[in-house]
């Protein structure tokens, strides 16, 4: 993997012959949770139209039919991308694989549509808890469920996190997610199954993905994955031996500032393995 130099707000036409496939982060990359951007999703529309395939790949705990309904809501073009790869998705695949049929959850209610079919049970019950998100994002912190997660370590529940990202930027400002209650649970000793970004599981439903679209295999050297965490999507790309395109305007962007100050850039991303070929603040096409 070979660091490019790109000029600021550099587009993906400077890259894109380079790979058939995008792995492409959605929430920091295409919309901030309020407003879409639209030259990102042009972006990968002009990818598609020369002959390339994306797949959403999202840390976000609910099926990809829910993603795929509120990209529509804030105008995001089904010609964006050619499917959609969620951690909720992959989730519900695990728990079924296991015949878990009985659990707890913890998270909104709008999440609810990932447990179809399966018996929702109170915590003293559970032997498996599911952790989606805060029941209100808007105004509670992992602080408010550490008792509560206390209790379930100590009874050895073993928690599943749905969405192992810590925060989120929500129309500019940042609120906490499932990962954020995970590392509280792993601080009394609990044990913790992620499935989503940077953990391979993903990461290999979205390859098989790309393989039924495709019809071929792709080698991981024609894959960019695209996303604004360096704990998610950087070391993601990095675990899975794939490059990485990344989008400093995102959740980093008050470190990094604009234009990226190269000494904060480089602390940022100081636990990669590799660094990204290149950054932009924006998801673009051209210039």
């Amino acid at each position: 993997m070979t660091e490019i130099s790109l000029p600021p707000g550099a587009g993906l036409s400077a890259l894109a012959s380079r790979y058939d496939v995008i792995f492409c982060d959605v929430w920091g990359v295409l919309h901030n949770g309020v407003s879409a951007w639209p030259t990102a999703h042009e972006a990968l529309v002009k990818f598609r139209e020369n002959g390339g395939t994306v797949v959403l790949l999202s840390n976000a705990p609910r099926p990809a039919a829910a993603v795929v309904a509120m990209l529509a809501r804030l105008g995001v073009p089904r010609e964006a991308f050619d499917a959609v790869v969620t951690s909720g998705d992959v989730t519900r695949l695990e728990l079924d694989r296991k015949h878990i049929v009985r659990l707890h959850h913890i998270g909104p209610e709008r999440d609810l549509d990932l447990f179809d079919g399966l018996d929702l049970i109170g915590p003293d019950e559970a032997d498996i808890v599911v952790v989606t998100g805060l029941d209100d994002d808007d105004v509670e912190t992992p602080e408010d469920y550490r008792e509560k997660l206390q209790a379930l370590a100590a009874r050895n529940v073993d928690l599943v996190c749905a969405n192992p990202d810590r925060v989120v930027e929500k129309g500019g400002q940042l609120i906490w997610c499932a990962g954020a209650l995970a590392d509280v649970y792993e601080e009394h000793g609990g044990h913790v199954l992620h499935i989503g970004k940077p953990f391979p599981i993903v990461y290999e439903q979205a390859l098989r993905t790309a393989l039924e679209i495709r019809g071929k295999v792709t080698p991981k050297t024609r894959i960019l994955a695209i996303g604004d965490s360096m704990i998610t999507d950087v070391a993601g790309a990095n675990t899975f031996g794939i490059d990485c395109l990344f989008m400093t305007g995102g959740i980093h962007s008050g470190e990094i500032g604009h234009p990226p100050a190269d000494e904060a850039y480089r602390k940022v991303l100081e636990p990669a393995t590799a660094m990204p070929v290149a950054w932009s603040h924006r998801l673009v096409w051209d210039m």
